[in-house]
């Protein structure tokens, strides 16, 4: 079973504590990483405004130059992040827990076709279509009974959803069609 695996799936209101919790924690990141990191998002549910989620804060720290894991975790080791092999390759991601809850996932990818990867235009797609950030959170609350105990399952049944709305997104953007899994 993969280390992903490893936490239950809750979902809860949007809480409007999410985009401090983010700068707060970004603050915090950039005294660290500011050399090594060209920008650094809050991605992921907790980002768009009352959309239901995991209490998880999702970034994406996006680098000139992808340096090999070691290094970032070098440099994050003391703020309580630890390296998670996920088998992605072009990314690297590092969690941070509270008392054995995960409250931080950050990812490390390079700056190159940052701004249009998936995640990014998921976020802002929903950002600004509120019908379906409800639609969305809907489904959530479904999937994570469901998928109570396996974060992986839960991620895999909200697929055909995500796909819907990233379709939706780069066909607005002028951006080729991509699967979310690629």
């Amino acid at each position: 079973m993969s280390d992903q695996n490893h936490y239950v799936v809750k979902v809860v209101p949007y809480s409007t504590e999410w985009p401090q919790q983010f700068e707060k924690e970004k603050d915090r990141l950039l005294e660290i990483l500011a050399p090594h990191t060209a920008t650094l998002e809050h991605i992921g549910s907790t980002s768009i405004p009352h959309q239901d989620a995991k209490p998880i804060i999702d970034m994406f720290a996006a680098v000139d130059t992808l340096l090999k894991e070691t290094v970032y975790e070098d440099l994050l080791n003391h703020l309580g992040y630890r390296y998670i092999e996920t088998g992605m390759t072009g990314r690297h991601l590092f969690v941070r827990e509270l008392a054995g809850t995960r409250t931080h996932h950050l990812h490390i990818l390079p700056i190159e076709g940052f701004y249009e990867r998936n995640e990014l235009l998921f976020r802002d797609y929903l950002r600004a279509h509120p019908d379906l950030v409800q639609e969305y959170g809907e489904l959530k609350r479904v999937l994570a009974e469901q998928y109570h105990s396996d974060s992986e399952g839960y991620t895999r049944a909200k697929t055909a959803f995500i796909q819907r709305v990233v379709d939706l997104a780069r066909t607005e953007r002028g951006l080729p069609l991509q699967d979310v899994w690629d």
